[in-house]
């Protein structure tokens, strides 16, 4: 396609997302683990630094080039993304298909878990770690910066509609609302929730409020 029409076809799209603030974008999210700084020395080494290959679309947050292995008694995950920066708690967020491979159940959660569940075995390539909370899947949510929020008369906490359009299109219900400085537009939904529907990352889906 020509560069000037491709320019072209960009401007009339954000053109049209600038006057319809209930277009948001979509993040399909896949399996993925956030790691604390003590837990990355015992998987990778002491003095190891975590490498980052990309920029996620939420501030400061980004996809690293290392992975780990997930295992349990009855099955094994690997090559699962480490997203950064490490947190104060270690985390796995999966797919309800992710847990059946692992052969676990795992809660709903929408901001971590401090619930238990089946030991989970997290391998890195100098040491391993046994997690027994911090597993689930991720409540569908919905980020968005206070003017955005403000914009489309929504507070943090609360929760909406959002319609996924197209052949296979969709709503989902009781989206979670997630409002703070550091965010921007955003919906977020599990690859399960997304190959359902055909939905995938950069698509725009609306919020119906």
């Amino acid at each position: 396609m020509d560069e000037a029409l491709v320019r072209e076809v960009v401007r009339r799209l954000l053109d049209r997302l600038d006057t319809d603030p209930t277009q948001v974008v979509a993040g399909v999210s896949n399996r993925h683990i956030h790691l604390t700084e003590v837990d990355v020395k015992i998987l990778f080494g002491e003095d190891y630094m975590l490498t980052k290959v990309r920029d996620l679309r939420q501030p400061g947050q980004y996809a690293c080039k290392e992975t780990v292995t997930l295992a349990t008694a009855g099955g094994v995950l690997e090559n699962v993304r480490i997203l950064g920066p490490t947190r104060k708690n270690t985390q796995v967020e999966m797919a309800p298909s992710d847990a059946r491979k692992l052969h676990i159940d795992i809660p709903l959660v929408k901001s971590g878990s401090s619930q238990p569940c089946p030991p989970l075995v997290v391998i890195g390539p100098n040491g391993h770690i046994v997690l027994k909370k911090g597993v689930g899947m991720a409540w569908r949510h919905m980020h968005l910066s206070p003017s955005e929020a403000e914009t489309l008369g929504l507070k943090d906490g609360m929760e909406v509609d959002v319609e996924v359009g197209g052949d296979r299109g969709l709503i989902f219900k009781r989206v979670w609302v997630r409002v703070g400085p550091n965010m921007v537009s955003e919906f977020h939904v599990d690859i399960d929730e997304a190959n359902a529907c055909g939905l995938k990352t950069g698509d725009y889906v609306r919020v119906l409020v």
